[in-house]
């Protein structure tokens, strides 16, 4: 793989993990642009690029952003983030978080934003 095609970027820690240097590396590049489009454009291009879960059973993200409510009924919306790595042996992605966390943000604040009222990260 060449470098311009890693997604994570500083999983080794190299480079600081803070806001400026993360934006430097790329992260946070035309997140406005991408938010202006709306929610159903965001969940379709989701949809047509694969993109799936790091979890176990790797469930097709653009499918289980799509189970969010389109229209208020007056009671919140929710995004939770799982990140416990509690079960033996289960620490792949402890190192994203730690080291380049701006790569789970950015999508979590993308979806946060669009879709929900409240964020959470367990």
């Amino acid at each position: 793989m060449k470098d311009q095609d890693r997604i994570f970027t500083n999983l080794y820690g190299e480079k600081d993990w803070r806001l400026q240097a993360a934006m430097k590396r790329g992260d946070w590049y035309r997140t406005k642009d991408i938010l202006w489009q709306g929610p159903d454009w965001i969940v379709e291009e989701l949809k047509k690029s694969g993109l799936r879960g790091r979890g176990g059973a790797g469930f097709p993200s653009g499918l289980k952003w799509s189970f969010m409510p389109k229209k208020s009924d007056g009671r919140p919306s929710f995004l939770v983030v799982n990140a416990d790595e509690s079960e033996p042996g289960t620490c792949k992605d402890r190192e994203i978080m730690r080291k380049d966390p701006h790569k789970v943000r950015v999508v979590g604040r993308s979806v946060w934003m669009l879709l929900s009222v409240c964020g959470l990260v367990y």
